[in-house]
């Protein structure tokens, strides 16, 4: 069973998804078919990868309800004055009427922050998204967009690692009632790390898996990605994997390093 998070709206977002950046056309294809193979039922792509079209036909041709797949996209900022027309492409694409999430890939210029973020609320309105949100925003930001629309973003996707934990930024998000994701967790982590190492070993795991594992300890939502199906299954494959209270602060702890 997979673990999920709700969001304000009441969908549950899986908490481990598969992220596609930088996986090319047939990759694309062949890792998000693997994925859901294995399990996964978030599949994270973007306007920016330029692999919208794979993700779909993978989600199609696996077999998988749609329904049962939560899938999301991203605008490009530079994107964001035809943001709905954007939203139509990337939808053909995905061969799907709608995506579960949709997210501004960063920050677009002052003068636009609000008006792409109505464009987001207005695409949700529309049934086009089921949940808008952000990326790579302040708290700031996102009270920018709040207190403007009166409606805040249920996600907020960010880097994050253990070296980069900020239990502040993480309360602030949590007292706004947003959604943190994660990415590129494994990427910025040095798994030859000796904290990292002796948990893997006393648990029968891997560093990577201890590291995805200790994400969903804090409630933040990873999105490893990979092209080899055997590292694909084992980043699912949590659900064995019991860190102790003193693993997660060790863990934590790497950030003062």
């Amino acid at each position: 069973m997979t673990r999920t998070v709700n969001l304000p709206g009441g969908t549950a977002l899986p908490l481990i998804g598969f992220g596609t950046w930088q996986l090319g056309s047939k990759t694309a294809y062949e890792s998000v078919r693997a994925a859901l193979e294995i399990g996964y039922r978030h599949i994270d792509t973007a306007t920016l990868y330029k692999n919208e079209a794979d993700v779909g036909k993978a989600v199609r041709d696996s077999g998988v309800d749609r329904e049962q797949v939560f899938i999301t996209t991203k605008l490009r900022p530079q994107d964001a004055r035809q943001a709905r027309r954007t939203l139509e492409s990337s939808l053909r694409m995905l061969d799907t009427g709608y995506v579960d999430l949709w997210l501004i890939h960063w920050p677009t210029g002052r003068e636009e922050l609000v008006s792409t973020w109505q464009e987001l609320l207005s695409a949700k309105d529309a049934g086009l998204a089921r949940n808008v949100g952000v990326s790579n925003y302040s708290p700031a930001l996102i009270d920018l967009l709040t207190e403007a629309t009166g409606r805040q973003p249920a996600v907020n996707q960010i880097p994050w690692s253990p070296a980069q934990h900020d239990p502040a930024l993480l309360e602030e998000h949590s007292r706004r009632g947003v959604v943190v994701e994660g990415y590129s967790g494994l990427k910025n982590t040095d798994l030859r790390d000796p904290v990292l190492t002796e948990i893997a070993r006393r648990h029968g795991a891997t560093p990577a898996q201890v590291v995805l594992r200790w994400h969903l300890e804090h409630d933040i939502v990873v999105l490893p990605r990979s092209a080899r199906r055997e590292r694909v299954a084992a980043n699912f494959d949590l659900e064995g994997l019991d860190l102790t209270k003193e693993d997660v602060t060790a863990i934590d702890n790497l950030a003062r390093r």
